[in-house]
C-alpha cells in the first residue's frame, strides 16, 4: 500500500500545529496559513523549500536518518510522533517494523497455552494481550469479569475499537470517554503507521469510519501515542468507579502484541473493588458451572 497521502497527511497535520512563536518567528498581520508556511518548516528544518515540498507531498522514501531528525525537530514531534515518521519512512521504504511480517490474517490467532498459563497466574490484577487491532485475544478470569461489557456473550472476538465507538455502553464504561476515543484512535494510527499492509486493521478503520462520526474526525488528524503506563478511570456495573494504573508489556515472540496489566493501589478504595470483583467472578463462574450441569 502507498503511504504517500498518510506521510503528507501527517505532515502538514504537524506543520499546522507549530506557531510562528513558539520557534521565535513574527507571526505577521497578513499571515494566511495556520501554523508554519512551508518554507518556514524547512528553514528550522535545514533542507531547502523544494525539498521540504516533496517530503510534505508524501516522498519521503530514500530520506536519510539526520534528516527524518531535523524534521522531527522542526515540527516539535514528540517521541510518540518521532517514532510514527520513522515508521512511515521505514514503510515507504519497504522495511518491515519490528519484524512483522508484511502481512497479517484478518482473524485473531489463537493464543499459545504457556500464554494464557502467564495470564492466568495473575489473580489480583487485571491482564489481557490485545493485538495492534484492537482486538482481545486473551485475558486472565478477573480480565474476564472486567471486561464482561466489552465481552458480551460471545460471538465474534471483541474488539475495544468497536466497544468505544460503536457500543452506547462505553460511554458508562468509560468515565473518560473522549479521552479513551483519542488514545484508541492513536494507539491505532501508530500501528498503521508500523503496519500499512494490515488489511484487518485497514478494514477495521473503514468500518468505524463509516459508522462513528467521532472516529472519522479523531482519525483526520493523524495524532498518534504510546500507550506506556499511566492511569485511567472506569465505572463498572458491578462494583462501580474503579481508578487502575496500567504497564503495557510487548510480547517479543509475538511482534505487534501488546500484554496489559491493570492493577490498583494496595489499600485504596479501588482495591478493595477490584477484590470485590474477583469474588464476584468466582460466584459468578461457579453458578454457571451449576447450571451446565443442571442443564445436562
Amino acid at each position: 500500500m502507498d503511504n504517500r497521502s498518510e506521510v503528507r497527511e501527517f505532515l502538514m497535520t504537524r506543520r499546522a500545529r507549530v506557531t510562528p512563536e513558539s520557534v521565535g518567528l513574527v507571526a505577521g498581520a497578513n499571515r494566511r496559513v495556520e501554523g508554519l508556511r512551508r518554507s518556514e518548516a524547512a528553514a528550522l528544518a535545514g533542507v531547502s523549500v523544494e525539498y521540504y515540498a516533496k517530503l510534505e507531498r508524501g516522498a519521503i522514501a530514500g530520506a536519510s536518518a539526520a534528516v527524518l531528525d531535523s524534521l522531527a525537530s522542526a515540527l516539535q514531534l514528540d517521541d510518540a510522533e518521532r517514532a510514527h515518521l520513522l515508521d512511515l519512512a521505514r514503510a515507504a521504504d519497504g522495511i518491515p517494523s519490528s519484524g512483522r511480517s508484511r502481512r497479517r490474517s484478518v482473524k485473531p490467532s489463537v493464543p499459545r497455552p504457556s500464554l494464557q498459563w502467564t495470564l492466568s497466574a495473575i489473580t489480583d490484577a487485571i491482564a489481557f494481550v490485545r493485538d495492534p487491532r484492537q482486538n482481545l485475544v486473551a485475558v486472565n478470569e478477573l480480565g474476564r469479569a472486567f471486561y464482561s461489557p466489552v465481552i458480551g456473550d460471545g460471538g465474534r472476538t471483541p474488539n475495544l475499537a468497536r466497544f468505544q465507538f460503536l457500543d452506547p455502553a462505553s460511554r458508562d464504561f468509560y468515565p473518560d470517554w473522549d479521552l479513551f476515543a483519542e488514545m484508541c484512535v492513536a494507539i491505532m494510527r501508530a500501528e498503521a503507521g508500523r503496519d500499512p499492509h494490515d488489511k484487518g486493521l485497514q478494514d477495521l478503520v473503514g468500518e468505524l469510519s463509516t459508522r462513528s462520526d467521532t472516529f472519522r474526525r479523531l482519525w483526520a488528524a493523524h495524532d498518534v501515542r504510546i500507550h506506556g503506563a499511566g492511569t485511567k478511570r472506569f465505572q463498572h456495573p458491578v462494583v462501580g468507579e474503579l481508578t487502575l494504573a496500567y504497564e503495557e508489556l510487548a510480547l517479543t515472540a509475538e511482534p505487534g502484541n501488546v500484554m496489559l496489566v491493570y492493577s490498583a493501589e494496595p489499600g485504596s478504595p479501588s482495591a478493595e473493588r477490584l477484590a470485590l470483583l474477583a469474588s464476584w467472578s468466582m460466584e459468578h463462574a461457579g453458578a454457571a458451572a451449576v447450571h451446565d450441569e443442571t442443564s445436562a
